[in-house]
C-alpha cells in the first residue's frame, strides 16, 4: 500500500475545508517538514489527531506552535482492544505534552512487573487492560492467546510509566527497548534528540545485535531537503552525545531514502534491525 502524498493532503485540507484529520505520527512528521507547510492555510481544521505509533515531541511541538488553535489528540491503544485504550486531549497537551493520556470509557488499566503486580505511579511497567471491547484471543494461535490474555488481563507489550492520575506516558515497545551493554535504553529518547536537529526528516533507533554490546544502538536516519549527507552521521553522533549519557549514543547512524512501514504508516522497526550492509558513521 502506497504512503499518502503528503503534499495532496496539505492540498485537500486546504482546498476542501476539512476540520477534522487524524493520521499516524509518520505522516505527521511529512506534512510538518514539506516545504510549503508554513504557507499553507489550515485554519479550517479543528481537531486533530494522532496515533498508532509515538509522536516524536520536537515535531509535536512544531505543530503545536505553527498551528496554536488547534486541538490535538492522542489517541493510544492497538487492535486487540477496538484500537482505543487511552486519549491525551487538547486541553492536557500543555502540561503533559509526552503523555499518551487516561483510559477512555470501559477500559480499565493498570502499570504492572513482570510478575504482574501493579506498580507505583511513576514506575516503569507494562500497561495491561480489561475492557469488554477486548478481543476474545487470536485465530488459531492458542499459546500466543493465553501468553497475551493471562490473569485475566491483556497483555499490551507496552512499557509506560503513570502518575498519580492515571495518565500514561509510553516509553517503548518491550520488544524495542535496547539491552546495549546490559544496560536498558529506549528508543524513543534518542529518537526525540535525533528529530530536534535540523538535518533530520525522520529518525527510528533500533537495537541491532553485536557481539561487544549485547546490542549497538543504531539510527536510521532521512536527511531533510538540502542537508549534507556526507556530514550528516557524524554531525548527529555528536548532536545525540551533547543531549544524552553516553551509552545512548547511536554506535551507527544510516542514512536512508525512506523507513519501512506498515499499511496505517507506523514504522517496521524489526525490518530496520535485518538492514546491516550499508555504509555508517560510528561513535
Amino acid at each position: 500500500m502506497e504512503a499518502p502524498d503528503p503534499t495532496d493532503l496539505l492540498n485537500r485540507i486546504e482546498a476542501d475545508g476539512h476540520g477534522a484529520f487524524f493520521a499516524a505520527p509518520t505522516l505527521w512528521v511529512a506534512m510538518a517538514n514539506h516545504p510549503s507547510f508554513g504557507e499553507r492555510d489550515l485554519s479550517s481544521l479543528r481537531k486533530a489527531y494522532y496515533g498508532a505509533s509515538v509522536m516524536p515531541g520536537p515535531v509535536l511541538d512544531r505543530l503545536r506552535s505553527a498551528l496554536p488553535d488547534l486541538g490535538f489528540y492522542n489517541c493510544f491503544g492497538q487492535s486487540e482492544i477496538g484500537p482505543l485504550a487511552t486519549v491525551l486531549r487538547p486541553e492536557d497537551h500543555a502540561d503533559r505534552p509526552a503523555s499518551a493520556g487516561r483510559s477512555t470509557l470501559f477500559v480499565e488499566l493498570r502499570v504492572v512487573d513482570e510478575h504482574g503486580a501493579q506498580v507505583a505511579p511513576g514506575e516503569l511497567g507494562e500497561v495491561v487492560y480489561r475492557s469488554p471491547q477486548l478481543c476474545l484471543g487470536y485465530w488459531d494461535k492458542p499459546e500466543e492467546t493465553e501468553e497475551a490474555f493471562r490473569d485475566g488481563w491483556f497483555h499490551s507489550g507496552d512499557l509506560v510509566r503513570a502518575d498519580a492520575e492515571g495518565y500514561i506516558e509510553v516509553v517503548d515497545r518491550i520488544k524495542d527497548v535496547i539491552n546495549t551493554g546490559g544496560v536498558l535504553v529506549a528508543s524513543r529518547e534518542i529518537e526525540d534528540v535525533l528529530f530536534a536537529h535540523p538535518g533530520v526528516a525522520e529518525a527510528a533507533v533500533v537495537g541491532v545485535a553485536d557481539a561487544k554490546w549485547i546490542e549497538a544502538v543504531t539510527a536510521y536516519v532521512v536527511p531533510s531537503a538540502d542537508t549534507d549527507s556526507e556530514a550528516l552521521p557524524d554531525l548527529l553522533v555528536k548532536h545525540v552525545r551533547e543531549h544524552l549519557a553516553p551509552f545512548k549514543v547511536p554506535k551507527a547512524v544510516r542514512l536512508v531514502e525512506e523507513l519501512p512501514r506498515n499499511a496505517s504508516g507506523k514504522i517496521l522497526k524489526r525490518e530496520l534491525r535485518e538492514l546491516r550492509d550499508r555504509p555508517a558513521s560510528t561513535a
